[in-house]
């Protein structure tokens, strides 16, 4: 195991990791939801299918969140990327409801997993080797630019794939089949590199029984921080807000692609195109986060002025929904982009605030509390997006939600 790293290889190191997780699961975005209607999946079930996923993120969250603060950041990171593996495996070979459904529910638990370890490795490694005032914004900016980016890429690819193989593959392998399984052998690298490239830090040696009881006892202590700490609860209700406004926005963006162009293959290659441009306005809006701080007055303004930028994208979204022509195209394509645009930039920034409140002890744990509170949101406002009637309505619906989570900045 490499020794402890400087800051900047550090922040290198968490580079990485974010790209090598988040490409393969980028390749799954454009083809997954058309994929399951290709298996016979009516939109209701798809969308109960999304909230499997996660509801699975959400229930275990918090437990996984304090694995990664008793056991350490490596061990979990690995244990997400061999879950995502199978999963991927899973998704892209199965045909029947159960096979799906437990692909999906695997794919939950590893994101569960995943949410919180990596960057709780990067500020811990910053803390130790320049203290615990030291600058955040940037790495976790540019960690969020290179999970951005890295989604963006693997949309693209996802997306193009079916399009360029075109014909039906035979048996149980259809071209959207294809970039689930590209993910699975991507999976394998990433597994790899965080069992050599991440060097855990000194914490005490963890046993079965200490966990059992120490594991509670952290999850306890970051539901205790945000129920007390009125900076963490406003943080925690903006990723529920979030969480609403990207479960609207995954859900119908799909299907609108391909009502457009008249088939699923084109349709994924279209979804495939805009969520490309998604994620690059949401890697632009992260890099940009330290600036939008410095303009705005503070990381709080930014959050705020963010979230706003992002309900506004939703809404015109929402207003062109049943309209045609070159207007209601550039409209759309602008609340597109503004939806991205906002959650890059606010995200650097809220997660800033969260780590100055937090403690290395409970860092993961704070930071699975605020995936939970986006999962278990997103499950909801994503079974009711399924059952809404055709039109503007889903979209308002996430839209509202993002601008009531601008407004909770609104006061110091």
């Amino acid at each position: 195991m490499s020794p402890l790293p400087d800051v900047d290889e550090a922040r290198r190191r968490y580079v990485t990791v974010c790209v090598l997780f988040w490409l393969p699961l980028g390749l799954t975005i454009a083809p997954l939801v058309l994929l399951l209607t290709e298996r016979g999946m009516t939109l209701v079930a798809v969308a109960g299918l999304v909230a499997a996923h996660s509801l699975t993120a959400a229930a275990l969250e918090l437990p996984t969140g304090g694995l990664s603060d008793v056991f350490g950041r490596r061990v979990v990171l690995a244990a997400a990327g061999v879950l995502n593996l199978v999963a991927f495996t899973l998704l892209g070979l199965g045909t029947a409801p159960w096979t799906l459904a437990l692909g999906m529910i695997l794919m939950g638990a590893g994101r569960a997993l995943s949410s919180g370890p990596a960057e709780a490795w990067y500020v811990d490694t910053v803390h130790v080797r320049s203290g615990p005032d030291a600058e955040l914004r940037t790495g976790l900016a540019r960690g969020s630019s290179a999970t951005s980016v890295a989604l963006a890429v693997g949309t693209l690819v996802g997306g193009g794939i079916p399009w360029l193989l075109g014909a039906d593959l035979g048996g149980v392998v259809l071209p959207l089949s294809i970039p689930l399984l590209l993910g699975a052998v991507i999976e394998i690298a990433f597994v790899g590199y965080v069992l050599t490239a991440l060097r855990e830090l000194p914490r005490p040696a963890a046993t079965l029984r200490g966990a059992l009881r120490d594991i509670p006892a952290t999850v306890a202590s970051g539901l205790r921080l945000g129920a007390r700490d009125a900076m963490v609860r406003r943080i925690l209700l903006s990723a529920a807000a979030v969480g609403g406004a990207l479960a609207a926005i995954e859900l119908l963006t799909p299907g609108r692609a391909a009502t457009l162009t008249g088939a699923s293959e084109t349709g994924a290659v279209l979804y495939a195109t805009l969520a490309c441009v998604g994620f690059l306005c949401s890697g632009l809006g992260s890099a940009l986060a330290p600036r939008v701080a410095r303009l705005a007055g503070g990381g709080e303004r930014a959050v705020l002025v963010s979230l706003a930028s992002g309900a506004l994208g939703l809404l015109l979204l929402g207003a062109t929904a049943t309209t045609t022509g070159v207007l209601a195209g550039a409209l759309a394509a602008t609340g597109y982009g503004l939806v991205y645009l906002g959650f890059g930039a606010a995200g650097p920034n809220e997660n800033d605030l969260l780590h100055r409140r937090v403690t290395s002890a409970g860092r993961a744990t704070a930071l699975s509390v605020q995936s939970l509170a986006l999962q278990l949101v997103g499950a909801l406002i994503g079974l009711l997006v399924g059952i809404l009637p055709p039109g503007p309505v889903p979209w308002l619906l996430g839209g509202g939600v993002l601008l009531a989570g601008a407004l909770l900045w609104i006061r110091r």
